[in-house]
């Protein structure tokens, strides 16, 4: 898998269409050095894809494997620093045969960025 990313989430809680994982946002990711130099700000991408990785590993039902088809939104409230431990609610929703999922990341800060994601299920399972 090619991410952007160095950790990969934990998840703390997994349920009927509801989920949370925790991911740790090392000092030493390797997207800080040429992210705004002497002031390192996580990027949002890479916030987006803890959301996108934490919806993979709580996907809404046991045992479903899941395929992102799109980004539908995301909104972005406050920065993650380095050394930070973001903490992702997910809430799941199907509709016309996909998954939508809504993740709100957070630090102990407060919100962090908004995302909605959509994805299908993969075949072959």
């Amino acid at each position: 898998m090619a991410t952007p990313v160095q950790s990969l989430p934990r998840v703390l809680t997994a349920g009927p269409d509801r989920g949370t994982t925790r991911v740790p946002v090392g000092p030493g990711e390797r997207v800080f050095p040429g992210h705004y130099p002497g002031f390192s700000i996580f990027p949002g991408v890479c916030v987006v894809e803890h959301v996108h990785l934490s919806a993979l590993a709580a996907p809404p039902e046991p045992g479903r494997v899941l395929r992102l088809e799109a980004i539908e939104s995301t909104r972005f409230l406050s920065p993650v620093f380095p050394g930070d431990a973001l903490e992702v609610e997910l809430t799941w929703e199907h509709k016309e045969g996909r998954w939508r999922c809504k993740g709100v990341a957070s630090t102990g800060r407060g919100r962090a960025a908004a995302v909605r994601l959509r994805f299908t299920e993969r075949s072959g399972r």
